[in-house]
């Protein structure tokens, strides 16, 4: 067995890695999020490169350290416990919002531009259509690098430039007014827009997919294996920042022509079709195809994995199948259904997977790992848990005393806090216990 890559390879392994992430809430929210936040775009847009760049480097480095995925990470928790907060981030990220969101985001940005009266009939045949063709690329993990490495995400990266030096060369506005919550707590708002990409997450389960796909080119050394796995996610978080920056200021200067637009899929569109006219929104539905499709692929492909490892006996490409068909009803849905049910959601879970890594990461120096990981974890979900509640629309005013609470982001002290007590206050007895002695 080799442990090296060539250069040609680590490049397609990193380009990979950059498309599963690039998908529907990496186009969707930075250009509404760009439009909001207008003159204060630079605050905002870093606050969003937190969550959505710098995270996710940060747990791809985690899943790398682990030798795993989400499992492995959260091994001293009680496996059921291990096991339910698995599932609950693939279930998020899998049929009930993110491979969806990506189906839906191609149709509405990709396709129902194109059509005389778009209605359910051609979401239904759309659905059918992009979730065969993500079944088909699925099917074999040892023909993703060739096929998104090498082909499909070079197009795409070709097409994003094309838009993004258009935009920064001919932007078609000053940037605009801050509006709403962007006005005084641009950072903050720009961090919490960047769950919206559910990338961390994403990372969770991208990460052992990558470490897979290594292994099927005949790297079966750890540290090799760690090596290119950090080196792909590094290719991956620059393309990311590239973009976003790209669509952060996109969404700034386009309050000339989206004023009263509400929704980010509308902001790009309008705004490549005054760039290009009909040409741009051809452009702008291959970028978002490509993008979309590779997502739906690398999510559909990690949750095929992460259940054939739960349960070994199962069959990954029926399981490839029937995610499949789930997905494709539930895209049926609706965007803004999908996107609102979503929410809530990742306020709750976000806190918990931030609170894996950092546990991950600090393994090293946490004696008692069984009593912190379950303490970290348990102040973790009960902090996100009353953020949830409060992004979900109930009355939660008892707990406005807890600080950063009204910004959405209680968790972070109390989880801060825990981590610091994992470490410093939970230490195993230093005295050594006698060896018997051999007859």
């Amino acid at each position: 067995m080799k442990n090296r890559l060539s250069g040609f390879d680590i490049l397609a392994l990193g380009f990979m890695n950059f498309a599963f992430f690039l998908g529907a809430g990496n186009i969707i929210f930075p250009p509404l999020a760009g439009a909001m936040a207008g003159e204060n775009l630079t605050p905002a847009t870093l606050g969003f490169l937190v969550t959505a760049v710098g995270l996710p480097l940060i747990s791809l480095i985690a899943v790398a350290k682990a030798g795993g995925g989400i499992i492995e990470m959260a091994k001293y928790l009680p496996s059921k416990a291990a096991t339910l907060l698995a599932l609950a981030v693939f279930i998020v990220i899998g049929p009930s919002f993110a491979t969806p969101r990506a189906a839906l985001v191609a149709y509405e940005i990709g396709i129902s531009p194109f059509l005389a009266t778009p209605d359910a009939t051609s979401l239904a045949i759309f659905s059918i259509v992009f979730f065969l063709i993500t079944g088909y690329l699925s099917l074999s993990t040892g023909k993703l690098l060739d096929m998104i490495g090498k082909v499909i995400t070079p197009l795409l990266i070709i097409l994003l430039i094309i838009l993004s030096v258009a935009v920064f060369t001919t932007p078609l506005a000053e940037l605009g007014s801050a509006t709403q919550e962007y006005i005084h707590n641009p950072f903050m708002k720009g961090f919490l827009e960047g769950y919206n990409t559910m990338d961390t997450l994403g990372a969770l389960v991208f990460g052992i997919l990558i470490i897979n796909v290594i292994k099927s080119k005949g790297v079966d050394d750890k540290k090799a294996q760690y090596k290119y796995l950090i080196m792909a996610g590094s290719i991956a978080a620059f393309g990311l920042a590239f973009v976003y920056l790209s669509l952060f200021y996109l969404g700034g200067t386009s309050q000339g022509i989206a004023g009263n637009v509400s929704n980010g899929g509308e902001i790009i569109a309008l705004y490549v079709q005054a760039l290009f006219n009909t040409k741009g929104l051809i452009l702008l539905a291959l970028v978002v195809g490509l993008a979309c499709l590779t997502t739906a692929v690398g999510l559909i492909s990690a949750m095929a994995e992460f259940l054939v490892t739960l349960k070994p006996n199962w069959n990954r490409s029926r399981l490839v199948i029937i995610n499949c068909a789930l997905c494709a009803l539930v895209t049926n849905v609706g965007l803004s259904q999908l996107i609102s049910l979503s929410v809530p959601v990742l306020f709750i879970i976000y806190p918990v997977a931030i609170a894996l890594v950092a546990l991950t990461l600090l393994s090293g120096f946490i004696s008692k790992k069984q009593l912190s990981y379950r303490f970290v974890i348990s102040i973790a979900l009960f902090f996100g848990l009353l953020d949830g509640l409060k992004v979900a629309g109930v009355n939660m005013h008892n707990f406005d005393f807890l600080p950063l609470f009204e910004k959405g982001m209680a968790w972070f002290l109390p989880t801060f806090a825990a981590l610091i007590i994992a470490v410093f206050v939970f230490k195993e007895s230093t005295e050594k216990v006698s060896q018997p002695v051999e007859s």
